[in-house]
């Protein structure tokens, strides 16, 4: 339906928050069509002469919404439809008063109190229930309100409400300059000492006192931004701290011990200080509550060191894990593991570290983590190997200009503002010329909102988040009297997000729900990426940040923008009807396929989502099976940069049974005893990057993630 032409091109229409655009004239039968559809009346014919009789009395200049609206209005009620009119003024208010509601301070706190679901379970790691959990959430449904109605420029505001693009932690930003993740210079603040409130913290003289500053780190790093926080090369960081413990017993030793047991006692201690203290880790992180009410959100990467120390360090994260914590052995929602696979070190068999791959295999198998990292695809994507900030936020090689050497640790992102890409795709009718327009005009947009998002963040000063800016988890460390921020972000130093979901659905509105065999269809869908990443390119030579385009981790997103693009456009055949849209460029999680067939088709993705990606393999149940997923793994090394394992891992504490756990319409039921308490099950499912436990803390799509897990990507070595 090419409605396009039936006016100029040159007519422009000024929007609510004062944007103007192309005259659109499908705007105008989508109404009137969803009017009709309202009150069950089928009447195509009736349809288009509407549109074009509303077209021949706006006048040939430039209108605004209300102009248009009007003679919608005027025209609807002089037909035999009276009752069509009527849906459609009340259509129109209902979007006016979803934009009111959206900057209203009294409706956003009274949705929280009423326990509103898409709000109390927003976040799968926050517990609703508990007091500094519902705190952070009143001063995030006030945040919420006032950045929409005050701070936002209009444009981006009335995008966000619309459903066009996704301004991510509003209840944090910019109502505060706080800036999203990051990769903690953990090794710089442990060498050279930090300070948190009253208590200056010197340099650790063990293994065990430097987890133990890693943990206050992480809480402090964690209540002073909003996104994740990652400890890169955790075992190589720690190994000197490790030695520590080994030359004191050593000391001790040569009082005490006979010289040909000094060595061996002195290993044993060692070993049993370091497994100490990442058990201790462990169940620290898993005790801690940042100032926003949940968890850190933190994850570990280790993997690459060959030494007796940084090897002990791996085998130490490794068994805790795989013990679980508390009595009863629960899978540790945190933190989350990364293991680094390289050729050479710990990937084949005659590599020194093969026995720790073996060993991180196991974990997997039993406890889900850990992800893997191919030092191969990330030092080819990025530039250098590092470790994601949080669950999948990469950051690219850079160079500080002012040493001439590359820095990954103390770097952050500034923030992500996500493309709704179905809805452009719906809004295009099947023309790839619209779709493209439209996208150009949502970049726009989208550009603006980065903007505001860094430039917000450069409103801090050192004294608001000193454990960032002053006391070197972000690297630098602020001189005394310092008041500005801009040496830690500028020249190119921070990354900001372009976000993008639901690739599937948009080459579903082209080419069909089934196009992933179809070449030309996922040629569409990587011209997405390029394009984005143009603007990207185009942004980074003009502003002092990295922009970089990011497979944003959907929690509820993916809920969100199908949930209004059904009100809007109704039912769409595995578009909107499946209630979810896909997240980035994953395989659609309905089909079955092998993990293989799912590596090689979401291959050649990553290369334009440099800026934060994950593949994920759907399999059975492993544990019995190690080697099959070794297969994968190792499949996966010179193909995919980073790879998550999605195996069913629930156990129930009634009966034993291990396995996957079936959903209900409360929560989850053991298969073989019908347990559904949660006091006696532990259900652990994946959640956009992290781990999650959904019979304690349910999720606003929780029934979708268990469509996705119970789709199994049968291995093919099964």
């Amino acid at each position: 339906m090419l409605l396009d032409n039936i006016v100029s091109q040159d007519i422009c229409v000024e929007k609510r928050d004062g944007r103007k655009v192309h005259f659109d004239a499908s705007k105008i039968y989508r109404a009137i069509y969803l009017a009709l559809n309202a009150n069950g009346i089928e009447d195509h014919p009736f349809v288009m002469q509407a549109v074009h009789a509303v077209i021949e009395k706006l006048p040939a200049r430039d209108l605004s919404i209300p102009e248009i609206e009007t003679e919608i209005e005027n025209y609807l009620m002089a037909t035999k439809y009276p009752n069509v009119a009527r849906a459609y003024i009340e259509y129109r208010h209902e979007r006016d008063l979803m934009r009111e509601q959206a900057t209203d301070v009294t409706y956003s706190v009274g949705r929280l109190l009423q326990r509103d679901k898409t709000v109390v379970n927003e976040n799968a790691n926050k517990d609703s229930k508990v007091f500094n959990t519902q705190r952070d959430l009143t001063a995030g449904s006030v945040a919420k309100a006032y950045a929409l109605r005050s701070m936002l420029p209009r444009s981006v505001a009335n995008a966000h409400i619309k459903g066009e693009i996704h301004f991510h932690d509003l209840d944090y930003s910019p109502f505060q300059a706080m800036t999203n993740c990051c990769l903690i210079d953990v090794a710089g603040m442990l060498k050279d000492g930090f300070q948190i409130g009253n208590a200056r913290v010197e340099s650790p003289k063990s293994i065990n006192t430097a987890t133990a500053q890693i943990a206050q780190i992480i809480a402090n790093v964690a209540s002073s931004q909003y996104g994740g926080c990652s400890v890169d090369r955790t075992d190589e960081v720690l190994a000197p701290y490790a030695e520590l413990n080994f030359r004191k017993h050593l000391r001790d030793a040569e009082k005490w011990v006979a010289p040909e047991l000094q060595e061996e006692y002195c290993w044993e201690k060692t070993r049993k200080d370091i497994y100490d203290a990442m058990q201790s880790l462990e169940y620290e992180i898993n005790t801690l509550y940042s100032s926003n009410g949940q968890t850190p959100f933190v994850t570990l990467g280790f993997g690459l060191g060959t030494s007796e120390f940084e090897r002990e360090i791996q085998s130490a994260i490794l068994r805790v894990r795989i013990r679980g914590i508390g009595k009863d052995r629960h899978t540790a929602i945190f933190p989350k593991l990364v293991f680094g696979l390289r050729d050479g070190v710990n990937l084949r068999p005659e590599d020194p570290n093969y026995d720790l791959k073996q060993l991180a295999l196991e974990c997997s198998t039993k406890r889900m983590y850990p992800d893997v990292l191919s030092y191969r695809r990330i030092v080819e994507l990025e530039g250098d190997y590092k470790a994601p900030m949080g669950c999948r936020s990469f950051l690219p090689k850079w160079v500080d200009p002012q040493t001439g050497e590359a820095v990954n640790a103390g770097r952050n992102n500034l923030g992500v503002v996500t493309l709704n890409i179905p809805r452009i795709a719906i809004e295009a009718h099947g023309e790839k010329e619209k779709f493209w327009k439209i996208f150009a005009e949502r970049m726009e947009i989208v550009k603006e909102a980065l903007l505001f998002r860094a430039q917000r963040c450069e409103d801090a000063t050192p004294e608001n988040a000193p454990i960032l800016y002053k006391h070197g988890a972000f690297g630098i460390r602020a001189a005394e009297g310092e008041t500005d921020v801009l040496q830690f972000f500028r020249q190119h130093r921070s990354t900001v997000s372009i976000g993008y979901l639901g690739l599937y659905e948009a080459a579903t509105s082209f080419y069909g729900p089934d196009w992933e065999t179809d070449p030309e269809a996922k040629e569409f869908t990587l011209d997405i990426l390029r394009k984005l990443n143009e603007y990207a390119e185009a942004w980074k030579a003009e502003y002092p940040y990295w922009f970089s385009i990011y497979s944003t981790p959907s929690e509820s997103l993916t809920d969100r923008f199908c949930r209004l693009d059904q009100a809007k456009f109704g039912l769409i055949p595995d578009v909107t009807d499946k209630d979810y849209y896909t997240n980035s460029f994953h395989y659609d999680v309905r089909k079955k396929i092998t993990p293989f067939e799912k590596i090689d088709f979401e291959a050649p993705y990553a290369q334009y989502t440099k800026g934060g990606f994950i593949h994920y393999c759907e399999y059975p149940k492993l544990t019995h099976n190690q080697a099959a997923l070794e297969a994968v793994w190792d499949y996966a090394y010179d193909k995919v940069a980073y790879l998550g394992t999605n195996t069913p891992i629930d156990h129930c504490y009634k009966c034993g049974f291990d396995g996957e756990f079936e959903p209900t319409a409360e929560g989850f039921i053991c298969p073989d005893c019908g347990n559904e308490d949660p006091a006696t099950c532990d259900v652990v499912k994946r959640t956009c990057g992290y781990l999650g436990n959904p019979q304690k803390r349910p999720m606003v799509h929780g029934r979708h993630v268990e469509i996705s897990r119970r789709v199994k990507h049968l291995d093919a070595a099964e």
